[in-house]
């Protein structure tokens, strides 16, 4: 099991197979480890099997705190055959034990409340995604969103063009709303700079790129060469977003940003 905090759910998919002293140790320690759901009752409190016939329950009251209500049936359902991070809350005996998802998730919250900088480097793994931004667990269930404009310089029209879900991902915190804990975050700031990305070319080079753009005054093609370096090439009919081209570097021009770029027919 996974003893770090603040680590994304499942990030470490290694289970520790658990007895009862361990449990103990963890309990003492205020550990928060990790297993995976194996079902949900008809109460909806999650059952995790510890290890040698022990067995951990997660109440549905600390399944995963929602504005002091009680999580809704779709969550603790969503949580089966998932891993999830816990404390050790009871020990009602050497066969079962209680669990406490919520305190990890409190945990994790006053961190973030308190201690975490913009800036901040963390790990995460892609939730979900919508048109607008994929959502990013970073650590105790605590999720922030990624808006689309912050998975990459060039601009794509949906997120799935450089997240998918599940994905393991590296990411910066970009805003933090103290009082809620409320967490906007940046892909993009890990895909390096214009000038890192730019090293990996030079003029002459023949490369492949994606059409992100065509102006509307028809001055130029923006293409993708990484998702943080964009060139453009002189404007032309018949090309669309999204499209793959063989494109030929014309020119870098390193104090400008710019580089300039011809589509090859």
């Amino acid at each position: 099991m996974n003893t770090f905090q603040f680590v994304p759910e499942g990030w470490n998919e290694e289970i520790e197979n658990l007895n009862l002293q361990k449990i103990q140790e963890y309990q003492q320690e205020n550990k928060t480890i990790q297993g995976i759901v194996q079902s949900c009752d008809e109460q909806y409190n999650l059952h995790i099997n510890l290890g040698n016939n022990i067995e951990g329950i997660i109440p549905r009251s600390e399944v995963e705190d929602i504005e002091g209500e009680l999580p809704n049936e779709k969550l603790c359902v969503g949580k089966v055959h998932k891993y999830v991070q816990f404390k050790i809350q009871d020990i009602e005996n050497d066969r079962k034990v209680l669990l406490s998802r919520k305190s990890v998730q409190q945990e994790a919250l006053n961190y973030i409340k308190d201690k975490m900088k913009v800036g901040q480097h963390v790990t995460g793994i892609v939730k979900n995604i919508r048109p607008y931004g994929a959502f990013i667990e970073i650590g105790g269930g605590i999720v922030g969103l990624a808006h689309i404009e912050d998975l990459s310089v060039a601009r794509i029209k949906t997120p799935f063009e450089r997240l998918n879900i599940g994905q393991k991902v590296n990411v910066v915190v970009k805003s933090i709303d103290r009082y809620t804990g409320r967490v906007n975050l940046s892909y993009k700031e890990t895909l390096g700079t214009w000038e890192e990305n730019a090293r990996n070319f030079s003029s002459g080079m023949k490369v492949q790129g994606i059409i992100r753009e065509t102006e509307k005054n028809k001055n130029g093609i923006f293409i993708e060469l990484t998702p943080n370096l964009v060139g453009m090439a002189e404007y032309s009919e018949g090309y669309e977003y999204g499209q793959k081209v063989n494109v030929y570097i014309k020119k870098i021009d390193n104090e400008k940003r710019k580089v300039k770029l011809l589509i090859e027919k």
